[in-house]
């Protein structure tokens, strides 16, 4: 039966695999901390982005506070992977994913949550009283500063729901939280800067005013791969949120540059010759999303278009070496969150040898 092992050569796995390069990936963790932590900003890495609980291990290795999932669903695959310390950054609406909510507090009370309505926040206080739990649950206000894709607006709306999360007795508020995802990948250094600083004042302004009210603020958490270093240089943020500096992809690489390198890439083997300079290779759209444009070959000479749900295609100029049937290429993803959503583990390797193999543990986990 296949089972690659640590020890094997990347030529003994079969393909499409997902591998990681050790070296790259060990060093965007060392420029990130390196970078970010002498700031003195708690840094709490997005782990939508990697769907690992021993990834979270390594940055919280690397100097992590905890980590930030998406859905409540990926919260109960990485807890029961051995790791707890957790903010859900999307909000946790109705009455069977606030269940889980519950359910998974229970077990693991280094949940934190976020809110953007009356309505939502009621309804968890309500959910955990009926359920006899005592110990209140930290929460964040989701606040928009710009993306307008959750979030509640800032001032009135912002105090109003502060006051109503505080005369709830199973909430606990801890803080506020402002996602500028809209700017992630904005090409311009200078817009993005701009922007984001716009984008932090908003938040951090609402903060100072729900202190001011009475409201005890203690974590003010945002930023992702292409803001961090913005967000950073602001006075009263006191979290970032990066995730995807980890392995980066051509859309973050066309955005931010190379100070991240890509070090994820899909194995692929030529499975069919087509023409003097085109080859088809066997990852399609089941292994690489194109929501952010195709993904790249990670030997540039070879363009790459896609052919269905199995299949790639390679061309290339004149001059340029022949591939091959049977031949590997390394394909680097367009948009690497998805992308690591359409498969099960990774093989990390250090030129060429697999030193560890990965699960994804939310591989699929949306609700």
């Amino acid at each position: 039966m296949y089972a690659p092992k640590i020890g094997d050569s990347l030529t003994d796995l079969d393909t499409p695999s997902m591998i990681v390069d050790l070296d790259l990936m060990e060093s965007n963790i060392q420029n990130l901390f390196s970078t970010l932590l002498p700031t003195g900003l708690k840094i709490r890495p997005h782990l939508k982005t990697t769907k690992s609980a021993a990834l979270a291990h390594k940055l919280v290795a690397a100097g992590a506070t905890g980590c930030c999932v998406a859905k409540i669903s990926e919260a109960e695959a990485i807890t029961a992977a051995g790791f707890d310390d957790i903010l859900i950054t999307c909000e946790i609406i109705g009455k069977v994913k606030v269940a889980r909510l519950v359910e998974l507090f229970r077990r693991y009370n280094g949940i934190r949550i976020v809110v953007d309505s009356e309505v939502g926040a009621s309804a968890i206080n309500e959910a955990l009283e009926g359920a006899g739990v005592e110990k209140p649950i930290d929460v964040l206000i989701d606040l928009d500063v710009g993306l307008h894709r959750t979030g509640v607006k800032a001032g009135e709306p912002a105090l109003a729901l502060a006051r109503h999360v505080a005369g709830l007795k199973h909430l606990r508020l801890i803080g506020v939280q402002g996602y500028e995802g809209h700017l992630q990948h904005l090409h311009s250094r200078e817009e993005r800067k701009a922007q984001c600083l716009e984008s932090m004042r908003v938040l951090t302004e609402t903060a100072e005013a729900l202190r001011k009210a009475g409201f005890n603020i203690e974590v003010v958490t945002t930023g992702g791969t292409g803001t961090a270093e913005f967000c950073a240089t602001v006075p009263g943020v006191t979290e970032l949120q990066p995730g995807s500096f980890i392995f980066m992809d051509t859309d973050y690489r066309n955005a931010v540059g190379t100070f991240y390198s890509n070090s994820l890439t899909l194995l692929s083997t030529v499975i069919s010759k087509q023409g003097d300079r085109q080859v088809t290779i066997d990852t399609g759209l089941k292994s690489l999303t194109t929501d952010s444009g195709l993904a790249e070959c990670k030997d540039s000479r070879y363009r790459h278009e896609n052919l269905g749900d199995e299949h790639g295609a390679l061309f290339w100029e004149e001059g340029t070496p022949d591939l091959r049937i049977g031949d590997r290429v390394e394909m680097i993803p367009s948009h690497i969150d998805p992308t690591i959503n359409l498969h099960d583990y990774y093989y990390a390797h250090r030129k060429g040898v697999i030193e560890e193999i990965w699960k994804v543990d939310s591989r699929g986990k949306v609700q």
